[in-house]
């Protein structure tokens, strides 16, 4: 199998000799000695006070989906948080990279100072990546990695994610099981990690059989349509999603199909249903949406003349009601939507409240 896009940037920039480190993600992961957390004590008020008028662009190809919306949301708040940025400019359509790079080449031309991207493709990019780097704009790839050393990137380690949350699905199998494996977008960099990980997860149970295989373009609405035809078609007992969780159970109640464990993320109503039902059993594999505040935090450490790594990565959890029910309990939102994304911070990261960040307004707006 082909190296996960995050470990062929690792490899790209050992040799350019960058040095990486891991960030805390509320207790996602631990904090090494080399970590960008040792670069935030770098003395840069001057530069900090110098800027106020920064504009910072951001390109989105995925619209309709919760994750990808708060996603910029955390942007916007972030970026007002901190006092040095004026404007912050959205490029947000449903698309590939190709209109992908024309979004990046119309945010380059507006003189743009950064620009946080969620990569349609690892490699596509690259080109236009370098126009801006040699234009003095900083790119931070966020969620998703791109295979270019000039780009920051600060993501979710989603090749972990892949495996966690296959490993708990398995456990909860015994090992052996007939499992409906509910992949994202084919080719987005963060489904082929993901699935790196759930495939070296495979391999540690042979007993696992994978009986149906479908792509959901994250579209929870598709995901819903794909999960009940499995469920009238396989006999299945377990479910890994890239995120399209709460739609799964759901089909079990219109197919009349006793719950089967389940693999989701964040999502709230996916939450809500493991909190107030106890014959529903999944996990939560963490991957938080607000890796987008954190992108936009890069930047302006970038732009601020710290010594910034040029990988931040966010190591995932998995909560489940057996383990972790009072902080689930936590991440219920009544007035949200069904897909909004529960975690609302990063430690060590994220500066905004809770109200900026629902509030979705960037400076100026």
């Amino acid at each position: 199998m082909a190296r996960s896009t995050v470990s062929r940037l690792m490899t790209l920039a050992v040799i350019a000799g960058t040095t990486f480190g891991l960030a805390a993600c509320g207790g996602d992961s631990t904090t090494s000695p080399e970590t960008s957390a040792d670069t935030e004590t770098t003395d840069s008020s001057e530069s900090a006070e110098e800027r106020t008028d920064l504009v910072i662009g951001v390109s989105n190809t995925l619209v309709g989906n919760g994750w990808r919306e708060q996603m910029i949301c955390s942007v916007k708040a972030q970026a007002l948080n901190s006092g040095q940025v004026a404007k912050v400019i959205v490029a947000n359509r449903n698309g590939g990279p190709s209109e992908q790079i024309a979004d990046l080449q119309n945010l380059i031309s507006q003189g743009v100072d950064a620009i946080i991207v969620n990569p349609s493709d690892p490699q596509a990019l690259t080109p236009v990546i370098d126009i801006a780097e040699s234009k003095g704009i900083v790119v931070v790839a966020v969620d998703q990695a791109v295979d270019n050393e000039k780009a920051y990137v600060a993501a979710n380690n989603q090749e972990e994610y892949g495996y966690v949350g296959a490993k708990w699905l398995f456990e909860q199998l015994g090992g052996e099981g007939n499992v409906a494996y509910l992949r994202g977008i084919a080719g987005a960099p963060a489904d082929t990690d993901r699935d790196a990980g759930f495939q070296r997860a495979l391999s540690e149970y042979p007993d696992i059989k994978v009986v149906a295989t479908v792509d959901t373009g994250w579209d929870y609405s598709k995901a819903g349509q794909q999960i009940t035809q499995i469920l009238n078609t396989e006999d299945i007992d377990g479910v890994w999603t890239s995120g399209t969780d709460y739609t799964v159970v759901n089909a079990f109640d219109a197919t009349n199909t006793t719950p089967v464990p389940v693999v989701g993320q964040a999502t709230n109503e996916f939450i809500k249903q493991l909190v107030e039902r106890p014959e529903v059993k999944g996990s939560v594999v963490s991957n938080p949406a607000v890796i987008g505040a954190v992108g936009m935090q890069v930047a302006l450490d970038v732009i601020n003349g710290k010594d910034v790594d040029r990988l931040t990565m966010l190591d995932p959890r998995v909560l489940d009601m057996a383990n972790n029910a009072d902080e689930l309990k936590k991440w219920v939102f009544p007035d949200q939507p069904a897909t909004f994304a529960s975690q609302l911070q990063v430690e060590g990261w994220t500066n905004y409240t809770d109200e900026e960040l629902l509030a979705c307004k960037g400076p100026g707006e």
